[in-house]
């Protein structure tokens, strides 16, 4: 038991260190980008190393496999150095008993990810996404709420903004329709209720309407119904999809009752239920990086086979990668379910790196 605890606390050391060097250089690449970005945006240092620091933790979530890779391969490369894995394996250790200690750290790190740092992510991207839209002028255009979906829109005449209980799949057609038009100084000037509202070239078209024009004393008095009305808009229909953003800003523990509120509101919410499937299989896919590290890396090297095996590591780590965004993608497309497309992929790397330790190591 010392032993694993000492390899376990060699490889956390492994990994801070890793996480450390790759948030420096995130930092200085990103900070160099927001200058870049807003540099005609009147914006001062503080504000750009402000969206730096929030922008960085949802590019170290993406790339943290990548950081499990590296910290696997630096820390046994270490160990094989200074001969302690000899001393393990003298010491009546095998080498699939030497990864256990690394192995429950790093299903540790990736419960800690799911469980504390996907929520830090989602709360400072949304974060990075309004104030960069605050620098730029612009915000988002939906939201969904338990009273269905908003919509805010801008034109000359003024602004608009439109309730409905439920929408098609990419929100151009609304149903159960209400509309609160504003004039140029902010004051609401009607009230449009409509059955549906279809999402045409420059205009909503809306059916079964009623109008209430605000500004009467009595607007009930003066409303006046209608089959059909055309209301001017500014929204297309990659504005509304793309005001959804990522599941990724969203924290894992309001991900199944926002994935309720668009099932509710028409929306689908495939994108979504794959994403938290693999959240959830996130603990596993890193276990299958510290594995396949370890299978190039645990045995004693010698000559100029070392920077081979480390280089078939990073291949293979990188493979079964490429395979879980691919089975991402087909999972959002419904072309898998989403529970093959959540789990094949970490399930394909541990049998895959358990084979080569088991023929490597055991013969």
């Amino acid at each position: 038991m010392t032993l694993h605890r000492y390899f376990a606390r060699r490889f956390m050391f492994s990994f801070l260190g890793t996480f450390a060097v790759f948030f420096a250089m995130l930092f200085m690449i990103d900070l160099i980008d927001q200058v870049r970005r807003f540099r005609s945006d009147d914006a001062d240092l503080l504000q750009l190393v402000t969206l730096t620091l929030l922008n960085i933790p949802q590019f170290i979530y993406l790339i943290l496999p990548l950081i499990m890779i590296l910290s696997t391969i630096a820390l046994f490369l270490a160990l094989a150095r200074t001969s302690e894995l000899v001393a393990a394996r003298a010491a009546g250790r095998s080498g699939l008993t030497t990864i256990l200690g690394p192995l429950a750290v790093a299903v540790l790190i990736g419960a800690f990810a799911i469980a504390a740092f996907n929520p830090i992510v989602a709360a400072t991207s949304r974060e990075f996404e309004q104030r960069s839209g605050d620098l730029r002028g612009r915000t988002s255009v939906l939201v969904l709420s338990h009273d269905g979906l908003w919509l805010r829109q801008g034109n000359d005449g003024g602004q608009a903004v439109i309730n409905a209980a439920r929408a098609n799949l990419d929100g151009t057609v609304l149903h159960d329709v209400t509309v609160i038009t504003f004039d140029d100084t902010g004051r609401p000037d009607r009230r449009i209720s409509a059955s549906s509202a279809s999402l045409g070239d420059g205009a909503w078209d809306l059916r079964n309407v009623k109008v209430w024009p605000l500004s009467s004393q009595n607007p009930e008095a003066a409303a006046v119904s209608q089959p059909v009305l055309s209301l001017q808009s500014s929204l297309t229909p990659d504005q509304i999809r793309d005001s959804f953003g990522a599941p990724s800003s969203i924290s894992i523990w309001d991900l199944p009752r926002f994935i309720a509120q668009l099932k509710d509101a028409g929306f689908s919410a495939r994108r979504h239920q794959v994403f938290f499937q693999m959240e959830l299989a996130l603990p596993a896919f890193l276990g299958a990086m510290v594995l396949i590290g370890a299978a190039f890396t645990l045995r004693q090297q010698r000559g100029g086979r070392t920077g081979l095996m480390v280089l078939a590591a990073i291949i293979l780590s990188f493979a079964v990668y490429f395979l879980r965004n691919f089975a991402r993608i087909l999972g959002e497309r419904g072309e898998i379910p989403v529970l093959l497309a959540a789990w094949v992929p970490p399930a394909v790397g541990i049998a895959i790196a358990l084979g080569l330790l088991l023929h490597l190591e055991d013969g």
